[in-house]
């Protein structure tokens, strides 16, 4: 392919501003016009191909300090120590798949970079996951990748866009996944390591680095891990993964990418305080996951809601005036709907008991924009040896001390 020329301009990002626009077209548009039109050079015709060369399993020797500056000054690590990812370690990892280790399990973005089994496990035990979350992890690689997240986008946005990952299913309890109190809290070692892994496998594979490809103005530090189980044992309702169309014996994983999240009282918890709280918190539009603790769900249920009455009412009641996507005519102080229909939201039960609920929302997005991003569930394909696998890592939990 021939080389590309590019020209750069001194126009703010994302400047609405006519005259800067206007000014930083007209310094750059006579270099533009020479860059497209000039008669490609020899090299740009011919530029020499990327270098092939077969590298070395073994990258480095030296102590676990040594390990960690060598990954971190190359950029493979996400800024916290890394556990080195040897032979031993990566040939125990991979015994939470019966795919082969050269398995393409996807390509992901942006540089297209080739998720092979074993390259998802040299990133989950640099992060410190556990054989067990291997079919999670496979299975969130294949997600991210499915083109209604529009990971293509969010990924490499300004928007500091993050990937939520929501698990249903037995399998929540085999991997011994927090669903409970404070699920989005540090503490849980597959809640943890399975966000860390997966932004490893971004970063490493798909080659999202941070103000290079990944433009995130703020950043988001929810990109280091946003993981939750719902927390099927306390919902009243049938799990969220049933009410997306899987079976209930299936495990699945669901993903959307939220860029803010936060955390409100009811002034009421009776269910007219809880569908209040979250109209009020419905703002900016796009997509949100509305996070109910279990008593809060179990208020709505003994009132008659279903999770798709209360969703309906959310979509018919919450209503803004400001924020992206006014249409062309209306007036700034027109009153609109927050969001569109029902798949701009899902309701998951998470959490523990208390007060406090929360809301994850996408600014802009949804079924409003032009995105076109949709929540996507995927079904958890297990190895053949998951009982014996779970078995070996069921104990790995943290145990107090009383005091």
């Amino acid at each position: 392919m021939p080389g590309i020329r590019s020209i750069s301009e001194n126009v703010p990002c994302e400047s609405t501003v006519k005259a800067d626009i206007e000014t930083g077209v007209v310094e750059v548009i006579d270099q533009i016009i020479d860059a497209l039109t000039r008669p490609l050079t020899e090299q740009e015709q011919n530029p020499p191909p990327m270098d092939t060369e077969e590298k070395s399993r073994i990258v480095f020797k030296g102590s676990l300090e040594e390990v960690n500056r060598f990954f971190y000054r190359r950029g493979w690590g996400d800024g916290m120590p890394i556990i080195p990812p040897t032979e031993e370690a990566v040939a125990e990892m991979l015994t939470g798949s019966d795919l082969p280790p050269d398995h393409v399990v996807t390509e992901i973005i942006p540089r297209m970079g080739k998720a092979t089994v074993e390259k998802i496990a040299v990133n989950a035990v640099m992060a410190g996951a556990l054989p067990t979350y291997m079919p999670v992890l496979i299975t969130a690689c294949q997600t991210i990748m499915e083109p209604k997240t529009r990971f293509d986008t969010f990924e490499v946005s300004t928007g500091s866009w993050a990937p939520c990952y929501i698990l249903n299913g037995s399998i929540r309890k085999d991997i011994n996944l927090n669903c409970s109190s404070g699920t989005l809290s540090p503490g849980d070692i597959a809640n943890a390591t399975i966000g860390r892994a997966m932004g490893l496998i971004v970063k490493n594979i798909g080659g999202a680095r941070k103000a290079i490809e990944d433009m995130g103005v703020l950043g988001n530090p929810s990109k280091y891990s946003l993981v939750m189980g719902e927390n099927e044992e306390e919902c009243p309702w049938e799990p969220l993964h049933v009410s997306r169309g899987f079976s209930k014996d299936d495990n699945t994983v669901t993903v959307f990418f939220p860029n803010s999240y936060s955390q409100t009282i009811p002034m009421q918890t009776d269910d007219k305080g809880i569908l209040q709280a979250m109209i009020n918190n419905a703002r900016g539009g796009g997509m949100a996951g509305f996070l109910l603790n279990p008593p809060h769900t179990k208020y709505l249920a003994n009132e008659g809601w279903t999770r798709e009455k209360a969703m309906e009412y959310v979509v018919e009641n919450a209503v803004t005036n400001t924020g992206p996507g006014i249409p062309v005519g209306e007036s700034e102080n027109a009153v609109r709907k927050v969001f569109s229909d029902t798949s701009c939201i899902i309701i998951v039960c998470v959490g523990g008991p208390g007060v406090f609920t929360g809301i994850l929302t996408t600014a802009g997005g949804g079924a409003m924009s032009t995105f076109g991003n949709e929540f996507v569930t995927k079904k958890i394909e297990l190895p053949k040896n998951w009982d014996k696998l779970v078995a070996k890592y069921r104990n790995v939990i943290p145990v107090y001390e009383k005091y």
